[in-house]
């Protein structure tokens, strides 16, 4: 049986992933929960599951969690620290790393430390740190498996090949709800708009980047360390129907693609389960109703935030950590109507022209790249915006 954290258990990842444990009771147990506020939930799932323990970040949320928990054999922790630390002393095979955006990197790199299997559904910590957290697995010995669908799809194309024979990675991405608009019309859209993803339902940070094509640019960097790709090497179309999830080249022409129905569940449970593949009552791809698979090429002039992702992953050294901390602050001024959808763009390539570039940052560089970024972003958002 496998023994497994969740850490961002009341994320959309997370919550999808007990639903993939509750399905193979006699595959896994869960050994720790964690959650950033949302302690209902977190109390739900615990009482569940029954986990040895858990973790609510918000330590004003602590006292609820304990005493809801009082009666129950499960230790409960609270605090910012707690959750960088649980897996270090927990007893675990897998950690699935289900935090959103740059608060996963401190406990996916101590977790790795503590020789602990990473199922990756956190990208921002391949984005930030990508070469240190590589050097930190290959030291300690331990495998990431990918959750995102577009690295699972190209994770299980090359089973079985050579990397060396990979030629080049082809990450499909939806479009999301403003495919096909010009700058004009996305000059205009609200919140609530960009909120409405037609295939997939993910949290909101995750939504925004999706219709603003962060996402994709994350996921590019991403697998540029996830597969050992250079730049040039991976490429981004546009695939509406989201039925192609991902595809390789390979160097003799021969292209390998991996299909299936829009469901997270599906690539968390490959990871969960790797290197088996198990039985599930997911939804079936039926050809008969899937008439049509298009692809088209992305228009970076209108969504230029995959641009500088490229940009980003181009220059390397802090340049993918300065991105993603001016996009947190970005999409919050956005969320809170104090940016416009295309002012995200403006305000992430004013920051990345702003912050000192170092070519071979030590996690402490890091954590203080993205500290000094927020700080200017902020700055570039008027009126400012609280610290996130």
């Amino acid at each position: 049986m496998r023994k497994i954290a969740i850490l961002g258990s009341t994320g959309s990842i997370g919550t999808q992933t007990l639903e993939v444990v509750e399905a193979n009771p006699e595959r896994f147990s869960v050994e720790v929960l964690t959650a950033n506020n949302h302690v209902d939930l977190l109390i739900e799932q615990a009482l569940k599951f029954h986990p040895d323990s858990v973790v609510i970040a918000n330590e004003e949320k602590y006292p609820l969690l304990r005493d809801a928990l009082q009666h129950e054999d499960i230790k409960v922790f609270a605090g910012a620290d707690a959750l960088a630390q649980i897996v270090t002393f927990a007893d675990v095979d897998l950690v699935v790393t289900a935090l959103v955006g740059y608060s996963g990197l401190i406990p996916t790199v101590n977790a790795i430390k503590a020789g602990k299997n990473i199922a990756l559904a956190n990208k921002e910590t391949l984005v930030v740190a990508g070469e240190l957290v590589n050097e930190s697995v290959a030291e300690h010995r331990v495998a990431i498996l990918p959750v995102d669908s577009e690295h699972s799809a190209i994770f299980q194309c090359l089973a079985g090949e050579s990397r060396s024979k990979a030629e080049k990675l082809i990450l499909t991405a939806s479009g999301g709800p403003f495919r096909g608009k010009d700058r004009a019309f996305l000059e205009k859209v609200t919140p609530a708009d960009a909120l409405k993803h037609p295939n997939w339902h993910m949290g909101a940070k995750v939504t925004i980047d999706s219709a603003s094509m962060m996402n994709k640019g994350f996921e590019v960097i991403e697998a540029k360390w996830l597969f050992g790709m250079k730049p040039e090497q991976i490429e981004v179309v546009v695939h509406p129907q989201s039925i192609v999830h991902s595809m390789v080249q390979f160097t003799d022409g021969c292209v390998k693609a991996q299909l299936g129905v829009p469901d997270m569940r599906l690539p968390i449970q490959y990871a969960l389960t790797f290197p088996e593949r198990t039985t599930a009552d997911f939804g079936r791809l039926d050809f008969k109703v899937c008439h049509s698979l298009t692809f088209e090429q992305p228009d970076e002039k209108t969504f230029r935030n995959l641009g500088l992702a490229y940009e980003a992953m181009r220059q390397g050294g802090n340049m993918p950590c300065i991105l993603n901390a001016a996009n947190e602050v970005a999409v919050s001024a956005f969320l809170q109507g104090r940016l416009s959808f295309t002012g995200m763009s403006d305000l992430i390539e004013k920051t990345m022209q702003q912050v000192d570039f170092l070519k071979k940052p030590t996690l402490e560089d890091y954590m203080e790249t993205d500290r000094l970024t927020r700080e200017i972003a902020r700055k570039n958002v008027s009126p400012k915006i609280p610290p996130l």
